[in-house]
């Protein structure tokens, strides 16, 4: 927060002014002697115009909302990464998420008692945080290659998902986002059974991410980052081109359509 705040060209009595908090609480933050509120966090992202960054940095550091292990190691890295490609099955990817297609899936894991409702509203607060990385300057690179079973798996019912491929086909639209949907049809030609993330930092260095029903793995071994970057440059070359993804995302918004 102090780099933020001095960027800002802020004292620590003016922060706290802003943020309705004393000053004191604000110097105990930025000295670690104190672990700061979400509340703080959350105001102090406004007062700083830090578009929700502190937020996100505090539930990486609480892990409050219950996240897999290793994910909160793995979003610190996605936040800085240069080029990020995914491979979603049978969800959205987060990045990607509408507001309420995120509160429909988090609603179903309450249901199934996996998380609290309170876990749940930080879960939501934290993937709508990820987000920013979206618009932020300059972007990452991304490439996304979606199962198929990611569009037809209604979250939330047709109204959710007809807004939620709404959104799929506005992001594609961006410069620096390549979309694909990787049709039932292709078979065993698909390259991974499961989710997966690969990331390019800004000093070059990869990373690899999956996960597990409980766990996740961020893996650096750079030979197996590089078999999972083959294999992700052969499903993107054997998956219909983004002008025929998009007419896929059409036809099945169409198929939602009251």
């Amino acid at each position: 927060m102090v780099r933020s705040r001095e960027a800002a060209g802020l004292t620590q009595a003016q922060l706290a002014e802003l943020t309705g908090f004393h000053y004191s609480t604000i110097s105990f933050a930025e000295l670690a002697t104190k672990q700061p509120s979400l509340r703080l966090a959350r105001a102090a992202d406004v007062a700083l115009n830090t578009q929700g960054t502190l937020a996100l940095m505090w539930q990486q550091a609480s892990n409050s909302a219950g996240l897999a292990e290793g994910f909160t190691e793995f979003t610190r890295h996605e936040a800085q990464a240069a080029e990020i490609r995914l491979f979603e099955i049978g969800l959205i990817p987060g990045l990607f998420q509408t507001r309420a297609y995120a509160e429909a899936e988090l609603a179903g894991a309450v249901g199934r008692g996996e998380v609290t409702a309170d876990q749940a509203d930080e879960r939501l607060s934290f993937r709508l945080a990820r987000q920013k990385l979206l618009t932020r300057t300059p972007p990452p690179l991304i490439y996304a290659a979606l199962d198929e079973s990611a569009l037809r798996w209604q979250l939330g019912g047709p109204a959710v998902m007809a807004e939620q491929l709404d959104r799929l086909a506005e992001l594609a639209n961006e410069p620096h986002i390549l979309l694909q949907i990787v049709p039932f049809s292709m078979g065993g030609l698909r390259s991974f059974r499961s989710a997966v993330t690969l990331l390019t930092l800004s000093d070059h260095g990869q990373l690899g991410y999956t996960e597990t029903l409980h766990r996740g793995f961020l893996e650096r071994d750079r030979a197996t980052v590089a078999i999972w970057r083959r294999r992700y440059d052969r499903l993107q070359v054997d998956t219909p081109s983004q002008a025929e993804s998009l007419a896929l995302i059409s036809r099945i918004r169409k198929e939602l359509a009251p």
